[in-house]
């Protein structure tokens, strides 16, 4: 009677690296969701602005934005100004493209005296074309 040895072969080894895979694919979704939040919280000025049945969304070439918070805050390119700094920055605006166009929102609370004199400003400096940015109408 011969005897074979009784060796017990070695199983597979326990797997020493971490599997990123999984990470990665949480990764790419929370990317994804930056991707498409993102522009969503591009106006961090809070508007409640009038809703009108004409009111289309549109892009001039050369377009400057003056928001008019409920408490009369002007804001030009959503940085808060005050009166003198208004002027001179829309002046500069004006000598460097007199074709620009001001994108003028105001929110529905805002005496319309207040909204005549971020006008008026913008209109002292030389920038006559003016946009009135409001909601669309949601009745039809």
């Amino acid at each position: 009677m011969a005897f074979g040895r009784l060796e017990r072969t070695k199983g597979a080894e326990p797997m020493s690296d971490i599997n990123v895979t999984p990470l990665v694919d949480v990764m790419l979704v929370l990317v994804v969701i930056f991707i498409l939040t993102a522009p969503l919280l591009a106006s961090s000025i809070r508007l409640q602005l009038p809703r009108a049945e004409g009111a289309q969304g549109g892009t001039p070439e050369h377009a400057v934005s003056l928001a008019v918070d409920a408490a009369g805050q002007v804001y030009l390119d959503e940085a808060p100004v005050d009166a003198a700094t208004l002027a001179q920055r829309l002046r500069q605006i004006a000598n460097q493209r007199p074709d620009t166009e001001v994108q003028l929102r105001a929110d529905r609370s805002v005496p319309y005296g207040r909204v005549v004199e971020v006008m008026d400003a913008a209109q002292a400096a030389g920038l006559t074309r003016m946009g009135f940015v409001a909601q669309p109408s949601t009745q039809k």
